[in-house]
């Protein structure tokens, strides 16, 4: 891209008119000035030679400048300010909503602190170059966005995400964690873009968001599924050494209350899944959200096996031009030569500068 560019450039067709315009009074004076020579060749009458057409000449050309720099104003010039090169990033979360992320160990809850992490990772993306999709798994596995670069969709959706997971207890009855299954359909999200929308040469990574508890599926083959892709699993721990009490329903008439069931922080094998993903584990609360965010993403754009994106920034100028604009035209004023003509003068220029933004 040229270092300086135009967001509107259909505007600049506007310079035509001030264009024109000089032309047309370079043939009026022109033709003027032939005609006092021969006024004064004749000694018709005495006449003092101006070169006026509404007002002096030097304020005219002023107003013509003054005019081109509004229309280029108007075409939003743009000055590259900087390059940088980035490495596009294929994020897919999978994000446990499994009955032992209510434990309340970690406050407000396993499953609202990773939600509050997710928002964390969602804001240091630049989302110029990472694109992000999220599905839920418990028992089962459930897409829920798409890959998308696009922020507000990943912001829409978690807003609308309760204090609970969305899988019911009642459903969930053998309270298991199917990793497999989330794997496999990070997997799916991922080809039914690239079926949609083409191959992209972006690195691609799963970020695991879970407390390790009640693993189920062979989560093995879904590992080696997702190292064939080349895609890094990444795992973060939610919850503590120490656990907690899993919430339970009221018990149901006729029936007995049930003993409740202490759930803990499953940290080897959480290990375990990270390192045969290919990626690292993390655990909230050992260091900032920020933070374990912004490893994550120079991690997966350093192992992007140098496929980088050019990205260019460009800052706004064009009230520099409508600064000059209005110097000009402040210039103008002072180089009228009769100062009772300055009323229409002026009228005439609001006149043809309400033309042009209109």
């Amino acid at each position: 891209m040229p270092p300086v560019h135009f967001v509107e450039p259909l505007y600049l067709w506007l310079l035509l008119a001030p264009v024109a315009l000089s032309f047309a009074w370079i043939w009026r004076i022109g033709k003027r000035r032939r005609q006092i020579h021969r006024l004064l060749k004749q000694r018709i009458v005495p006449v003092v030679e101006r070169y006026t057409l509404f007002g002096g000449l030097a304020f005219w050309g002023m107003v013509i400048i003054a005019c081109a720099l509004v229309i280029v104003a108007l075409a939003r010039p743009q000055m590259l300010t900087s390059v940088t090169q980035t490495a596009g990033v294929d994020f897919v979360v999978l994000q446990d909503g499994s009955t032992s992320m209510r434990v309340n160990d970690v406050k407000p809850s396993r499953w609202q602190r990773s939600v509050l992490w997710l928002r964390t990772f969602a804001g240091v993306l630049s989302w110029r170059e990472e694109r992000v999709a999220l599905a839920l798994f418990a028992h089962r596995a459930a897409p829920q966005v798409r890959l998308t670069s696009d922020p507000n969709a990943l912001f829409f959706f978690l807003d609308h995400l309760g204090d609970e997971s969305p899988f019911r207890l009642r459903d969930d009855t053998s309270w298991d964690t199917n990793i497999e299954d989330g794997i496999y359909w990070g997997v799916k999200m991922i080809d039914k873009d690239e079926e949609l929308y083409g191959r992209r040469s972006s690195a691609k990574a799963f970020i695991v968001l879970s407390d390790g508890q009640s693993w189920s599926g062979e989560v093995d083959r879904a590992l080696q599924l997702a190292r064939a892709r080349d895609i890094k699993v990444y795992v973060i721990g939610v919850g503590t050494i120490g656990g907690g009490f899993i919430p339970q329903l009221p018990a149901r008439r006729f029936q007995e209350v049930e003993a409740p069931i202490h759930a803990v922080l499953d940290r080897r094998s959480l290990r375990a899944i990270a390192q045969a993903g290919g990626g690292s584990y993390f655990e909230l609360g050992s260091e900032s959200d920020q933070a374990i965010a912004l490893k994550i993403l120079g991690d997966v754009q350093r192992s992007s096996r140098g496929v980088l994106t050019r990205q260019e920034e460009y800052a706004d100028f064009y009230w520099y031009c409508l600064a000059a604009a209005a110097v000009a035209l402040g210039f103008s004023v002072f180089l009228l030569r009769e100062r009772q003509v300055l009323w229409w003068q002026v009228v005439s220029m609001l006149v043809l500068f309400a033309v042009l933004l209109t």
